[in-house]
């Protein structure tokens, strides 16, 4: 396993769009245990392939308090979004900015899992916002494009300062 580089905010490369696996094989599944090990070094609750320069559509997931429950999901597609929540949210390319979003308050996906068989999971709370966060990267969207342009000029100065400071 290896640690990935993670992009930061505003990176370009944020905004691809992520393409299909064709198949899960070998290297598929290094993917995700690289991205797993990263995602918990950094540390985070979830990490999609975009945010470590791989455009394709990858997510690793673990909402569990002592990282036990590590989840995969390939191709993903959110079927089913219902209600509202409005939570804080982080995100390991915009390290140090938190702030509110609204997402569903449950949903439902379908993925492909490591095997490369078809699953469908229900999920709320936690577990839904971060998968409707991991998959708004895939798509080329970070959380901070939910937000007003007056936060995300602020977000970028605030950024670009910390870049200067420890460079």
């Amino acid at each position: 396993m290896a640690l990935l580089p993670i992009l930061r905010f505003p990176d370009p490369r944020l905004k691809k769009v992520a393409l299909p696996v064709a198949k899960v094989d070998d290297s598929i599944r290094k993917l995700v245990a690289d991205m797993a090990e990263t995602m918990y070094e950094a540390p985070g609750i979830g990490l999609a392939a975009t945010q470590v320069d791989v455009h394709k559509r990858v997510v690793v997931i673990d909402v569990s308090e002592d990282k036990s429950a590590l989840q995969a999901f390939i191709n993903p597609m959110l079927s089913r979004c219902e209600g509202s929540q409005t939570g804080e949210e982080g995100c390991l390319s915009v390290p140090g900015i938190y702030d509110k979003v609204e997402r569903a308050e449950s949903v439902v996906v379908t993925y492909l899992d490591l095997e490369g068989k078809e699953q469908t999971l229900a999920a709320d709370g936690l577990l839904a916002v971060c998968l409707q966060h991991e998959l708004d990267h895939l798509n080329g969207t970070v959380f901070v494009d939910h937000l007003s342009l007056l936060k995300q000029t602020r977000i970028k100065n605030k950024l670009a300062k910390q870049a200067r400071v420890t460079a």
